[in-house]
């Protein structure tokens, strides 16, 4: 039913009395499901204030009900007006009438879409078969599947020889005929590549297809994300030149490129409950030679820790995904019981596997200067090790599904620059869940294990810590772990943190949430600490924004309660 109202003055075109009515509704009685869903569309279009109880509004709706039902096959509907007895309310009593049926399909691919398998798949996939329901959207949807599917696998010259519709309404009777000559298949010709600053061969390694392939247009898509995401270029656009149709079966490619900035700048600010106000400076180079290295930067300045990094990326043949990358860190830290100051050089090489996990194998140097508690010590360590991760996403950036996990091993020996023999294990795996819209559920298990000949040669940043924003809510930052006689912290063996979280949508892009988090950082016997707590999060335009209420059961009197801001991803 259509109920509109209309503050106007109503008349009959016939010797019924005139009508005057600040209301007028409109109904359709005798129709359901997707005749009155149609039937609704079309009516949609008659704005309210031409509302009326006239004839010549009447024939008006008729049309429009008669247009509807005859797109699903109704060619025969009766009508019965009538007008409520208040005077308000147009009723219009619909009797639909015999539907039309299909008598037959006659549908033919020729030329060399003949016996493409996409072809019979896409026409089976109409459901349009003989004995059906007449649908016209059906016909419609499969006439321009053709022409679209012919168009995006290279049979451009293509064309319909014959397409009919032919419907005998008295015979409640329709015959559908689509003839499609395809003609050839084209096939991807020579690349031309213009404005590129990176050498032609390592831009035509980006390419998914060769010369002599044949034409798919989900290949050219591809080679253009492929060209963007190396970030060497400002604009890209491939495409086939089209004006060399009919001049052979290879149609030549153009690639189009513009190069990027040489030198990219972005400054930061952000707050967090664990390290506060933080600024950030990152001076990126997207392009050093022709051969597409890269060089990046950043500074990022809080009030407990002060990192600059630079990192060199040299891509191998398959640039995206194999890469060496040399990286520098200077990090200095003063939080609690902890004071630090510790250097990284590392040297890194990097696979995307076909699994879908990505693998670095890389050898690290750290030279670190520490003060943890009553210990004052430097060390060194040369850590070779291997790390997997591998991170799935499906919707933007509060997805209702997506994962990642992390596993990484590194092993330092006292034979070779390290100050005692340690292997460590480092994991944690988290996990979105969604149900319908409106439900969301994350899960997040952590852990790590120092297996040291002498861990008290470890310095600080080898250690593990507990509590914080993302890690042990209830708690404050990296405020657990094993103390010495002094009551100071000295970071922990062992990690094992896990949380378990509920999201439910309240309003738009506003979600609220209860959470119960559980862990310890150890050194022999864990003593598991517990958080629970609610929250707001809001799926900002720059990503998730949340602010958690947390309450530590096991904090130290006086210290359960902490409130939780943070801005960033969830995996």
């Amino acid at each position: 039913m259509i109920r509109k109202s209309l503050p106007a003055l109503l008349t009959l075109l016939t010797v019924a009395p005139i009508v005057s009515a600040q209301d007028l509704d409109l109904s359709v009685e005798g129709l359901e499901g997707a005749l009155q869903d149609n039937v609704d569309v079309y009516l949609s279009s008659i704005p309210p204030e031409e509302y009326s109880t006239s004839l010549r509004f009447q024939a008006r709706v008729e049309r429009n009900i008669i247009e509807a039902l005859t797109a699903l096959g109704y060619y025969h509907p009766r009508f019965e007006f009538s007008v409520a007895e208040d005077e308000n309310e147009l009723i219009v009593k619909v009797t639909p009438g015999p539907v039309v049926i299909i008598q037959a399909v006659d549908v033919q691919i020729t030329g060399e879409a003949k016996n493409d398998p996409d072809f019979a798949a896409l026409i089976k996939k109409s459901g349009l078969k003989q004995g059906d329901t007449l649908n016209h959207s059906s016909y419609d949807a499969l006439k321009s599947g053709i022409r679209n599917l012919a168009l995006r696998k290279g049979y451009f010259e293509g064309d319909f020889k014959l397409s009919r519709l032919e419907v005998a309404p008295d015979l409640n009777q329709a015959f559908i005929r689509l003839h499609y000559d395809s003609g050839i298949r084209y096939h991807f010709g020579d690349s031309t590549i213009t404005g590129s600053q990176i050498d032609q061969e390592r831009v035509a390694s980006l390419s998914p297809f060769k010369s002599g392939d044949p034409y798919l247009v989900s290949q050219v898509g591809e080679y253009n994300q492929n060209l963007s995401n190396t970030d060497w270029f400002s604009s890209v656009f491939v495409e086939p030149d089209l004006s060399q149709l009919g001049e052979g079966r290879e149609l030549p490619m153009k690639v189009s490129l513009s190069p990027q900035a040489r030198n990219q700048l972005e400054t930061g600010i952000g707050y967090s409950t664990d390290v506060g106000v933080r600024g950030s400076l990152k001076w990126k180079k997207p392009w050093v030679n022709s051969r597409g290295h890269s060089f990046d930067s950043s500074f990022s300045l809080s009030a407990p820790e002060q990192t600059i990094t630079a990192g060199y990326r040299i891509p191998l043949e398959d640039v995206l995904n194999e890469y060496y990358r040399i990286q520098y860190g200077l990090k200095n830290v003063d939080n609690r019981d902890t004071k630090s100051l510790e250097s990284n050089l590392a040297l890194e090489r990097h696979w995307l596997l076909d699994n879908g996990w990505h693998r670095t194998l890389y050898v690290r140097y750290l030279l670190e200067n520490y003060e943890q508690g009553i210990q004052d010590d430097n060390a060194q360590f040369l850590l070779p090790g291997i790390s997997f991760t591998r991170s799935r996403i499906r919707g933007g950036s509060m997805p209702m599904w997506g994962d990642r996990q992390s596993l990484t091993i590194e092993y330092g020996d006292p034979s070779v620059l390290s100050e005692t023999r340690v292997t460590r294990l480092i994991g944690g795996m988290t996990w979105i869940r969604g149900i319908g819209n409106n439900h969301r559920g994350i899960f997040r298990i952590d852990g790590g294990a120092n297996l040291a000949d002498d861990f008290s040669k470890l310095s600080p940043s080898l250690r593990f810590f507990a509590g914080g924003d993302n890690n042990l809510r209830g708690y404050g930052y990296e405020s657990i772990s094993p103390t010495d006689e002094s009551g100071a912290l000295t970071g922990a063996k062992y990690m094992a943190t896990s949380s378990l979280e509920y999201q439910y949508r309240v309003y738009g892009n506003w979600w609220g949430a209860v959470f119960y988090d559980v862990g310890d950082a150890f050194n022999d016997e864990i003593d598991l600490k517990r958080g629970t707590g609610v929250g707001v999060r809001w799926a900002s335009p720059v990503g998730p924004i949340r602010l958690d209420f947390a309450w530590g059961l096991d904090a130290a009197p006086g210290d359960e309660f902490k409130i939780h801001f943070t801005l960033g991803p969830e995996l």
